[in-house]
């Protein structure tokens, strides 16, 4: 291989190596190591160009990696990383967008815009970066009265892998502004959004605690009741495993109501307090911040997934709760409910073309790093009857890099048009560690 320290005399950016004291501090991603060849660290988008004409120059596959977790980390032992933290500005304009650097985060975006009254649909935790969630959909506690994150963008900066530097939007470079709404990191290395915030001064929301005991029959009654909501108002369920002695298994719904109401937002939430197996709450008026919440921070496991969007009927909820339950091991179970503002978006508008499914599904196992084989297989049985019914998926929460996902992921037509985007843009396939269009 290359001597990849001439690569620090070819740009001004910081390089880091393995075996540099700051690599070690900066190679980890959320769900354990990574361990590339190099780490390049630009702060001006001409830095931006230098790395992706290095990884050019030198052979080396690219991943970029904006300011923070995401549910997927593409290896990329033998390549170069990308590393935009330092792009993390966040610009309040008096037109009511906000300019937002790919390296920030989530959190603080909703901390910055609190006091403007302002808000932007996002990720549910602090701190997920803004550029990878952004890139592949946005799916938060505003997805259905303001829609997914990539609804609300107006404009994006990006380098281009031929080192050129523009602005994709509705009127400059409008296909690959169609592209980059839901088809990730493969056609350019994003700096800065514009988003058109939504005035929300506070939301009404919390969490409400359920019985665990009738699981199947506690999401068919949710179901039913988030059928009949406002589109203001958001709810995730969420069972969550004993997290020690003193703390038992636990199924909850987080609500978001999307307007400072209270009148209004109680009446919407009351259906929910309803439901059979309530056993507690924590309702309140209450700024959109503070839902945005720590992520847990996983030891090092084994995770064995399942997800997927899917229409919620009886018989999926019967095999989901039956997925959910069936393996000891710790386990995670969500069900976000969809419909409202993501509904309405043109399946054609946008590269994330999915917008006819009620429900995103979660189920993760987690076992000890050194798992059987047998172990992991044992795990993943029960989410098979789950397949069967599952035609879409959610890019953002596909763990790896998997040429056979993209169906689920891209419906036809919006596959091909996005390979043609890619081969206006990327037709050499640089940024191909991703969901790979090629």
């Amino acid at each position: 291989m290359t001597d990849l320290t001439a690569l620090r005399d070819a740009t001004d950016a910081q390089i880091l190596l393995p075996g540099d004291a700051a690599y070690e501090d900066v190679r980890p991603v959320y769900f354990g190591a990574g361990d590339p060849a190099a780490i390049v660290r630009p702060t001006t988008p001409e830095q931006v160009a230098d790395a992706l004409r290095l990884a050019r120059e030198h052979g080396l596959p690219v991943s970029v990696r904006s300011g923070g977790h995401g549910a997927k980390a593409f290896p990329n032992p033998d390549g170069l990383v990308i590393d935009m933290r330092a792009f993390d500005s966040i610009e309040v304009h008096d037109d009511g967008t906000v300019r937002v650097g790919t390296g920030a985060t989530w959190g603080e975006v909703a901390t910055a815009l609190a006091p403007h009254g302002l808000v932007i649909t996002s990720g549910d935790t602090r701190d997920v970066g803004v550029g990878g969630l952004a890139l592949g959909g946005g799916m938060g506690w505003l997805v259905r009265a303001v829609g997914l994150t990539i609804d609300i963008l107006e404009a994006a900066d990006i380098v281009l892998p031929d080192g050129r530097y523009v602005t994709a939007s509705a009127d400059s470079e409008p296909e690959l502004f169609w592209a980059l709404r839901g088809g990730g990191g493969n056609f350019g290395v994003a700096t800065h959004f514009t988003f058109r915030a939504t005035r929300l001064p506070a939301v009404v929301g919390g969490h409400i605690s359920l019985a665990l005991d009738d699981l199947a029959g506690a999401l068919r009654a949710w179901r039913d009741a988030m059928r009949e909501a406002p589109d203001e108002l958001s709810a995730t369920f969420l069972a969550l495993p004993a997290m020690g002695p003193d703390v038992p298994p636990s199924a909850q719904l987080i609500v978001c109501y999307a307007g400072d109401d209270e009148a209004a937002a109680l009446a919407a939430i009351a259906p929910l307090l309803a439901l059979p197996g309530v056993t507690g709450s924590d309702i309140s008026r209450r700024p959109y911040s503070d839902l945005v919440e720590e992520a847990m921070s996983p030891p090092p496991v084994t995770m064995v997934g399942g997800h997927g969007l899917a229409d919620f009927d009886d018989d999926v909820i019967a095999d989901y709760t039956a997925a959910v339950r069936s393996f000891e091991a710790p386990t995670v179970a969500s069900v976000r409910y969809l419909g409202g503002a993501f509904a309405r978006v043109d399946p054609d508008a946008t590269a994330f073309a999915v917008r006819d499914r009620e429900v995103m599904l979660f189920r993760v196992v987690m076992l000890p790093p050194d798992a059987a084989p047998e172990l992991v297989e044992a795990a993943a049985a029960p989410w098979e009857p789950m397949r069967a019914r599952i035609t879409s998926t959610y890019g953002n929460f596909v763990e790896k890099g998997d040429p056979s996902v993209l169906p689920l992921i891209y419906p036809p037509a919006t596959l091909e048009r996005l390979r043609a985007v890619k081969r206006r843009y990327d037709p050499e396939n640089l940024l191909a560690r991703n969901h790979n269009i090629v």
